[in-house]
């Protein structure tokens, strides 16, 4: 079955919000990717290049897990802090990934069975 990635931004009016943003969501972050069935990953981290921008990235079992998120109370947490810092801008995106493996092989080159490569 198909994982489901979620990639978005969270822009914030200053980087003070933004920081905030991040300390007070990090419970819920952690909560969320340890307690909730399917998750695999849950980050929501502060980007290096925009001072009022959080990167997110998730990772769930699959489109089933995903949709059971949105009722948990964890995702109801979320939401309420993230409102309370002063987003004034976002961007999301949910893919399904049919396809994967890593990126290296144990010599660092590509991974050749996945790009279709003979590892340049």
């Amino acid at each position: 079955m198909p994982h489901v990635i979620v990639a978005a931004t969270l822009d914030f009016a200053t980087q003070e919000n933004r920081d905030e943003a991040v300390r007070l969501t990090a419970p819920v972050q952690i909560a969320t990717r340890n307690e909730e069935a399917g998750c695999h990953a849950y980050c929501f981290a502060a980007d290096p290049g925009v001072p009022t921008r959080v990167q997110v990235y998730e990772l769930w079992e699959d489109r089933a897990a995903l949709l059971t998120h949105f009722t948990h109370p964890y995702y109801a947490k979320m939401v309420e802090v993230l409102r309370g810092v002063g987003i004034v801008d976002t961007w999301n995106q949910v893919w399904e990934a049919g396809d994967h493996g890593p990126v290296y092989e144990a010599d660092g080159k590509p991974n050749a069975a996945f790009f279709g490569t003979s590892g340049r």
